[in-house]
């Protein structure tokens, strides 16, 4: 395959996905697949979603994953459309725009839900959810995004499920922005559902999120699916009856890309060195931009090694859009802030970034004249 078909990016990503993928990863996109063939379904999609498992958790026999077509949300959509039995009520944990999408999902569902509102630099409590728990015995599952890019925050998810278990609560986990990049085990951390994209820190291209689940939770999920396109239970009954069929037109083409991303994190390591790569950019990032005088949001035992929130300069010759444009045509793109209680942006960590990446963007920054 001639990478000489593959023109040099002209910048590099620094935001938490789509994020900056390899050459190989894209060249394998050159090739087309047909969506029935068995090279493509047996061989591809059955490996992929083998090796998701094995990534997730030690307990391969318990768990399985299947691929949903579409977003991030679509995926996290599916779970909560689909696991939740009418007479269900879901405890959502949100501390950011993720979290609150959860609700949104919920409500345009007409799902039972509680809501665990919290401000955006603000981790979960463990003694309030275990009050939560206590005082609504009615509650049968728990929601909680594990890396909300929001702000960067980590939440301490392996905490919340292990308490939700001593409940007896169904526990789903939005790891879009985390899986791949951070070490987690779904059986020991007690997760039933771990949901995650294909564009995030394995490193693929959009266009399907995947979700990995205890096989009897699976099985629970039949007859409740709330949306056709978003049935997770006959979306995985599918996969597995049919060898890796998907029930409508995959993204052959992302998928194949998927396969490429995965084998890359092998070669690299696993998800332990992808992690130590990720945090050592973060590290990085943060040391560089502390030296240009630019402050984080939060404080730094909230850090996640995926996306970093920053204060935005004190300066009336300070906008957003000026720092976009200068960084951009230094090659680099960042991300606008989303915290409602100020004026941020955001520096993503993943991807094909390695720390130097981060210094020569610490170095761009301090030649602008903002501050």
């Amino acid at each position: 395959m001639d990478n000489k078909l593959l023109p040099d990016n002209p910048y590099l990503l620094l935001t938490p996905g789509p994020l900056s993928t390899s050459k190989t990863v894209k060249a394998v996109m050159l090739r087309d697949w047909c969506t029935w063939d068995d090279d493509y379904n047996l061989n591809i999609v059955q490996e992929i979603r083998q090796r998701l498992v094995k990534l997730a958790t030690s307990a391969f026999d318990e768990y399985s994953s299947v691929l949903i077509q579409g977003s991030g949300t679509f995926g996290v959509e599916s779970v909560l459309g689909s696991a939740l039995a009418p007479a269900s009520k879901l405890l959502i944990i949100a501390n950011g725009a993720y979290g609150s999408r959860m609700v949104q999902i919920a409500q345009v569902l007409n799902i039972p839900h509680l809501v665990y509102d919290l401000p955006e630099v603000n981790a979960p409590d463990i003694d309030e959810v275990r009050q939560l728990l206590e005082e609504n015995p009615d509650i049968t599952h728990l929601a909680v995004v594990h890396c909300e890019t929001t702000t960067g925050i980590l939440n301490p998810i392996k905490e919340i499920t292990t308490l939700a278990k001593k409940y007896n609560k169904i526990t789903i986990v939005d790891a879009m922005s985390s899986f791949g990049g951070i070490p987690i085990d779904a059986k020991e951390w007690q997760i039933d559902f771990l949901i995650s994209s294909a564009n995030k820190c394995i490193q693929g291209v959009p266009g399907f999120s995947f979700i990995i689940a205890r096989k009897e939770r699976l099985e629970e999920c039949k007859g409740r699916a709330r949306s056709l396109s978003l049935d997770l239970y006959d979306q995985w009954i599918t996969m597995e009856k049919g060898g890796g069929k998907w029930r409508f037109t995959s993204p052959t083409h992302v998928v194949r890309a998927f396969l490429q991303a995965l084998h890359e994190l092998e070669d690299e390591g696993g998800i332990e060195k992808r992690y130590e790569r990720y945090s050592k950019n973060q590290k990085t990032l943060l040391e560089g931009m502390r030296k240009i005088g630019i402050e984080p949001l939060l404080p730094d035992s909230l850090h996640s090694p995926i996306i970093t929130s920053f204060l935005s300069p004190n300066s009336e010759a300070y906008s957003f859009k000026k720092l976009y444009d200068l960084l951009k045509q230094n090659g680099f793109v960042i991300y606008p802030g989303k915290v409602t209680q100020g004026d941020t942006f955001r520096i993503g960590n993943i991807g094909e970034v390695y720390p130097d990446d981060m210094e020569k963007l610490t170095e761009a920054i301090s030649k602008i004249k903002f501050w």
